[in-house]
């Protein structure tokens, strides 16, 4: 998710020149953008080899761990924001990393694909799962080993005491405030603790 559209309607869920950590941070895009455009700070944390080489070469602090260890390295509130942008759902402990996500930043902003978009239904309600520009792997093969919707997180957000600040769906990099469960491919969340 590195289209400059949708880094721009994230970007602005972080206040300018907030310390940042981004769970999961990918080659490092983001982060260089919000220390570009927002005057940013903080750390990516990525596993694989070559996104933290990539880091790197943006000039973007990285450190490589394995999520699914934890973040007991980090104290509580250690960042004003975390991110976790296509992240929770590759991972087998989401709603530890949330959690954890809520304990060392002071806010937190998670965007995953919204399984709920009306081409997914439609490809279930036709016996498939579907493949899409947001999800292109087929079942067998995909990274994702779960899948949610925009109304599923709302209810863990509730669960874990979490207060969403701000949540819309994004469309081709537009945002989408009305029925985003729907008609949005990616639910996005911003959220504090309650």
């Amino acid at each position: 998710m590195t289209e400059l559209t949708t880094m721009n309607a994230i970007a602005q869920l972080v206040p300018e020149g907030a310390r940042v950590l981004d769970l999961g941070c990918g080659d490092g895009a983001l982060l260089e953008h919000l220390v570009r455009e927002r005057g940013c700070t903080g750390y990516g944390v990525e596993l694989d080899d070559s996104n933290v080489l990539a880091c790197t070469r943006r000039g973007v602090n990285v450190l490589q761990l394995n999520l699914e260890d934890g973040l007991a390295i980090f104290g509580d509130n250690s960042f004003d924001v975390v991110l976790q942008i296509d992240t929770l759902q590759h991972l087998r402990n989401a709603e530890v990393m949330l959690q954890e996500t809520a304990r060392i930043g002071k806010q937190g902003v998670v965007a995953f694909p919204n399984f709920a978009h009306w081409q997914n239904r439609f490809s279930v309600l036709r016996g498939r799962m579907p493949v899409t520009r947001r999800l292109p792997y087929q079942w067998y093969d995909t990274p994702n080993i779960r899948v949610g919707t925009y109304k599923d997180f709302e209810v863990l957000a509730t669960k874990n005491r979490l207060r969403i600040r701000d949540s819309f769906g994004l469309q081709n990099g537009q945002v989408v405030r009305s029925l985003p469960n729907l008609l949005a491919t990616t639910a996005v969340f911003h959220f504090e603790h309650a």
